[in-house]
Protein backbone atom coordinates (compact mmCIF):
# COMPACT_ATOMS: atom_id res chain seq x y z
CA UNK A 1 0.00 0.00 0.00
CA UNK A 2 1.00 3.54 -0.72
CA UNK A 3 2.39 5.99 1.89
CA UNK A 4 1.79 10.10 1.48
CA UNK A 5 2.82 12.92 3.10
CA UNK A 6 0.27 15.94 2.16
CA UNK A 7 0.63 19.37 2.57
CA UNK A 8 -2.69 20.30 3.98
CA UNK A 9 -2.65 23.84 4.55
CA UNK A 10 -5.64 26.01 6.06
CA UNK A 11 -8.21 24.17 7.14
CA UNK A 12 -10.30 26.24 4.74
CA UNK A 13 -9.40 23.59 1.80
CA UNK A 14 -11.99 21.37 3.10
CA UNK A 15 -14.77 23.18 1.89
CA UNK A 16 -12.86 24.48 -1.39
CA UNK A 17 -12.32 22.91 -4.99
CA UNK A 18 -9.29 24.45 -5.89
CA UNK A 19 -5.93 22.65 -7.42
CA UNK A 20 -4.88 21.49 -3.98
CA UNK A 21 -8.01 19.79 -2.84
CA UNK A 22 -7.75 18.22 -6.52
CA UNK A 23 -4.37 17.07 -6.14
CA UNK A 24 -5.28 15.08 -2.87
CA UNK A 25 -8.21 13.62 -4.50
CA UNK A 26 -6.35 12.41 -7.87
CA UNK A 27 -3.82 10.79 -5.60
CA UNK A 28 -6.56 8.87 -3.58
CA UNK A 29 -7.88 7.82 -7.13
CA UNK A 30 -4.23 6.43 -7.97
CA UNK A 31 -4.33 4.27 -5.13
CA UNK A 32 -6.10 0.74 -4.05
CA UNK A 33 -9.40 1.28 -1.83
CA UNK A 34 -7.17 0.74 1.73
CA UNK A 35 -8.13 -1.40 3.85
CA UNK A 36 -7.63 1.09 7.05
CA UNK A 37 -5.68 4.62 7.55
CA UNK A 38 -3.51 5.10 9.41
CA UNK A 39 -2.80 9.26 10.15
CA UNK A 40 -0.13 10.96 11.85
CA UNK A 41 -0.78 14.73 11.89
CA UNK A 42 1.30 17.79 12.86
CA UNK A 43 -1.87 19.13 14.92
CA UNK A 44 -1.52 16.29 17.54
CA UNK A 45 1.93 17.25 18.91
CA UNK A 46 1.90 15.27 22.46
CA UNK A 47 4.42 15.07 25.47
CA UNK A 48 4.31 11.18 24.61
CA UNK A 49 3.27 9.04 21.79
CA UNK A 50 -0.77 8.16 21.59
CA UNK A 51 -3.08 6.87 19.68
CA UNK A 52 -6.89 7.22 18.91
CA UNK A 53 -7.88 4.06 19.32
CA UNK A 54 -12.04 4.51 19.86
CA UNK A 55 -14.98 3.17 17.71
CA UNK A 56 -16.08 6.55 16.63
CA UNK A 57 -13.41 9.48 16.63
CA UNK A 58 -14.96 12.84 16.97
CA UNK A 59 -14.54 15.36 14.02
CA UNK A 60 -12.15 18.06 15.81
CA UNK A 61 -12.84 21.34 14.92
CA UNK A 62 -9.13 22.87 15.95
CA UNK A 63 -9.44 26.58 14.49
CA UNK A 64 -10.91 29.91 14.61
CA UNK A 65 -12.29 32.58 12.56
CA UNK A 66 -13.80 30.55 9.80
CA UNK A 67 -17.25 30.59 8.59
CA UNK A 68 -19.95 28.78 10.64
CA UNK A 69 -20.48 25.99 8.21
CA UNK A 70 -16.73 25.10 8.68
CA UNK A 71 -17.71 24.13 12.29
CA UNK A 72 -20.60 21.78 11.08
CA UNK A 73 -18.47 19.72 9.13
CA UNK A 74 -17.96 16.23 10.11
CA UNK A 75 -16.13 13.34 9.04
CA UNK A 76 -17.63 10.36 10.51
CA UNK A 77 -15.15 8.01 9.07
CA UNK A 78 -15.23 4.69 12.14
CA UNK A 79 -11.84 3.94 13.95
CA UNK A 80 -10.66 1.14 14.73
CA UNK A 81 -9.21 0.06 17.86
CA UNK A 82 -7.59 -3.18 16.93
CA UNK A 83 -5.37 -0.92 14.32
CA UNK A 84 -4.98 1.08 17.10
CA UNK A 85 -3.47 -1.95 19.48
CA UNK A 86 -1.25 -3.42 16.10
CA UNK A 87 0.37 0.45 16.13
CA UNK A 88 1.18 -0.04 19.84
CA UNK A 89 2.61 -3.34 19.37
CA UNK A 90 4.99 -2.33 16.21
CA UNK A 91 5.97 0.41 18.02
CA UNK A 92 7.49 -1.25 21.21
CA UNK A 93 9.48 -0.93 23.14
CA UNK A 94 7.92 2.72 22.87
CA UNK A 95 5.10 3.64 25.58
CA UNK A 96 1.98 4.30 23.18
CA UNK A 97 -0.95 5.53 25.17
CA UNK A 98 -4.34 3.63 23.48
CA UNK A 99 -6.82 7.03 23.55
CA UNK A 100 -9.85 5.46 24.12
CA UNK A 101 -12.05 9.22 24.44
CA UNK A 102 -10.05 12.32 23.94
CA UNK A 103 -8.41 12.99 20.45
CA UNK A 104 -10.15 12.20 17.00
CA UNK A 105 -9.62 13.22 13.89
CA UNK A 106 -8.11 16.95 13.43
CA UNK A 107 -8.34 18.76 10.41
CA UNK A 108 -4.56 18.14 9.50
CA UNK A 109 -6.21 14.23 9.16
CA UNK A 110 -10.15 15.03 8.10
CA UNK A 111 -9.89 18.80 6.12
CA UNK A 112 -7.91 15.98 3.71
CA UNK A 113 -9.50 13.15 4.02
CA UNK A 114 -12.94 14.70 2.97
CA UNK A 115 -11.29 15.14 -0.31
CA UNK A 116 -9.63 11.68 -0.54
CA UNK A 117 -12.31 9.57 0.50
CA UNK A 118 -15.43 11.71 0.96
CA UNK A 119 -17.61 9.01 1.58
CA UNK A 120 -15.98 8.45 5.32
CA UNK A 121 -16.15 4.25 5.01
CA UNK A 122 -12.60 3.53 5.59
CA UNK A 123 -11.53 2.79 9.64
CA UNK A 124 -8.89 5.74 10.39
CA UNK A 125 -6.59 5.93 13.60
CA UNK A 126 -4.39 8.98 14.15
CA UNK A 127 -0.99 8.79 15.86
CA UNK A 128 0.33 11.45 17.65
CA UNK A 129 4.39 13.07 17.66
CA UNK A 130 5.85 12.71 20.72
CA UNK A 131 7.19 16.48 21.36
CA UNK A 132 9.71 15.08 23.37
CA UNK A 133 11.40 13.06 21.36
CA UNK A 134 14.04 14.00 18.79
CA UNK A 135 14.32 13.95 14.84
CA UNK A 136 16.24 10.53 14.98
CA UNK A 137 13.92 9.28 16.91
CA UNK A 138 10.84 9.74 14.97
CA UNK A 139 12.94 8.75 11.70
CA UNK A 140 13.77 5.28 13.65
CA UNK A 141 10.10 5.13 15.03
CA UNK A 142 8.28 5.23 11.92
CA UNK A 143 10.36 2.94 10.23
CA UNK A 144 8.64 -0.01 12.75
CA UNK A 145 5.54 0.94 11.10
CA UNK A 146 5.92 -0.28 7.74
CA UNK A 147 4.90 -3.85 7.54
CA UNK A 148 1.66 -2.11 8.01
CA UNK A 149 2.06 -0.98 4.26
CA UNK A 150 2.09 -5.06 3.49
CA UNK A 151 -1.80 -5.38 4.75
CA UNK A 152 -3.48 -2.61 2.97
CA UNK A 153 -3.01 -0.15 5.35
CA UNK A 154 -2.86 3.70 3.79
CA UNK A 155 -0.02 5.67 5.65
CA UNK A 156 -1.02 9.97 5.85
CA UNK A 157 1.07 11.67 6.63
CA UNK A 158 -0.22 15.37 6.85
CA UNK A 159 1.89 19.03 7.87
CA UNK A 160 3.33 21.08 5.50
CA UNK A 161 7.15 21.80 4.49
CA UNK A 162 7.33 25.48 4.67
CA UNK A 163 4.49 26.74 7.68
CA UNK A 164 5.60 29.94 8.99
CA UNK A 165 2.21 31.92 9.53
CA UNK A 166 3.66 35.08 11.57
CA UNK A 167 5.16 35.65 7.89
CA UNK A 168 2.29 35.22 5.89
CA UNK A 169 1.25 37.54 2.88
CA UNK A 170 -2.30 37.11 0.84
CA UNK A 171 -1.15 39.18 -1.55
CA UNK A 172 1.58 37.12 -2.54
CA UNK A 173 -1.64 34.74 -3.82
CA UNK A 174 0.83 31.29 -5.31
CA UNK A 175 3.78 33.12 -4.35
CA UNK A 176 6.61 32.28 -1.81
CA UNK A 177 9.57 34.07 -0.54
CA UNK A 178 12.79 33.26 -2.09
CA UNK A 179 13.83 31.37 0.95
CA UNK A 180 10.50 29.58 1.17
CA UNK A 181 11.19 28.76 -2.92
CA UNK A 182 14.55 27.47 -2.21
CA UNK A 183 13.62 25.13 0.83
CA UNK A 184 10.81 23.50 -0.85
CA UNK A 185 12.95 22.72 -4.11
CA UNK A 186 16.03 21.47 -1.23
CA UNK A 187 12.71 19.18 -0.61
CA UNK A 188 11.69 18.06 -3.58
CA UNK A 189 15.81 17.49 -4.62
CA UNK A 190 16.24 15.05 -1.43
CA UNK A 191 12.46 13.09 -1.39
CA UNK A 192 12.69 12.51 -5.16
CA UNK A 193 16.75 11.64 -5.21
CA UNK A 194 17.72 10.53 -1.30
CA UNK A 195 15.03 10.05 0.81
CA UNK A 196 17.05 8.53 3.77
CA UNK A 197 18.99 11.70 4.07
CA UNK A 198 15.81 13.94 5.33
CA UNK A 199 16.86 14.76 8.36
CA UNK A 200 20.17 16.93 6.64
CA UNK A 201 17.21 19.13 5.86
CA UNK A 202 16.94 20.53 9.54
CA UNK A 203 20.46 21.76 8.81
CA UNK A 204 20.04 23.64 5.65
CA UNK A 205 20.19 27.42 6.02
CA UNK A 206 16.81 27.97 4.92
CA UNK A 207 15.10 26.01 7.37
CA UNK A 208 14.70 28.13 10.64
CA UNK A 209 12.52 30.33 8.84
CA UNK A 210 11.01 27.45 6.81
CA UNK A 211 9.86 25.74 9.85
CA UNK A 212 10.27 27.69 12.96
CA UNK A 213 8.13 24.99 15.05
CA UNK A 214 9.00 21.08 14.12
CA UNK A 215 5.26 19.80 14.41
CA UNK A 216 4.70 20.62 10.92
CA UNK A 217 7.83 19.22 9.30
CA UNK A 218 8.16 15.93 10.84
CA UNK A 219 5.06 14.22 9.20
CA UNK A 220 7.28 14.33 6.40
CA UNK A 221 10.22 12.93 8.38
CA UNK A 222 7.63 9.53 8.53
CA UNK A 223 7.05 9.23 4.89
CA UNK A 224 11.09 9.40 4.25
CA UNK A 225 11.63 6.96 6.47
CA UNK A 226 9.11 4.44 4.96
CA UNK A 227 10.64 4.53 1.32
CA UNK A 228 12.32 1.58 0.72
CA UNK A 229 15.25 1.10 -1.64
CA UNK A 230 13.69 0.06 -4.53
CA UNK A 231 10.81 2.82 -4.32
CA UNK A 232 10.70 6.00 -5.99
CA UNK A 233 8.73 9.58 -4.05
CA UNK A 234 6.75 11.10 -6.65
CA UNK A 235 6.54 14.78 -6.09
CA UNK A 236 2.39 15.40 -7.02
CA UNK A 237 1.63 18.54 -6.07
CA UNK A 238 4.26 21.14 -6.02
CA UNK A 239 3.39 24.80 -4.53
CA UNK A 240 4.65 27.86 -2.47
CA UNK A 241 1.77 30.47 -1.81
CA UNK A 242 1.09 33.42 0.56
CA UNK A 243 4.66 33.75 0.85
CA UNK A 244 5.44 31.29 3.50
CA UNK A 245 3.41 28.62 3.12
CA UNK A 246 3.98 25.17 1.19
CA UNK A 247 1.61 22.80 0.35
CA UNK A 248 4.26 20.36 -1.74
CA UNK A 249 2.66 16.96 -1.23
CA UNK A 250 4.56 13.56 -2.24
CA UNK A 251 3.89 9.74 -2.48
CA UNK A 252 5.45 6.63 -2.44
CA UNK A 253 4.14 3.40 -3.63
CA UNK A 254 1.36 5.00 -6.24
CA UNK A 255 1.11 3.82 -9.59
CA UNK A 256 2.00 5.26 -12.38
CA UNK A 257 -0.46 7.98 -13.98
CA UNK A 258 -2.52 6.08 -17.16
Amino acid sequence: MPAVFIGHGSPGNALENNAWTAAWHGIAARMPKPKAILAISAHWFTRGTAVTAMTRPRTIHDFHGFPPKMYELEYPAPGSPELAREVAELLAPERVFLDEAEWGLDHGSWAVLIHMYPEADIPVVQLSLNGLQNWEHHFALAKRLAPLRDRGVLILASGQIVHNLRMTNLRLGHQGYDWAVRFEEAVTQTMTTDPASVLSLVSHPDYPLASPTPEHFLPLVYLASLVEQDETVEAFLRTCSFGSSSLSSYAVGVPAKT
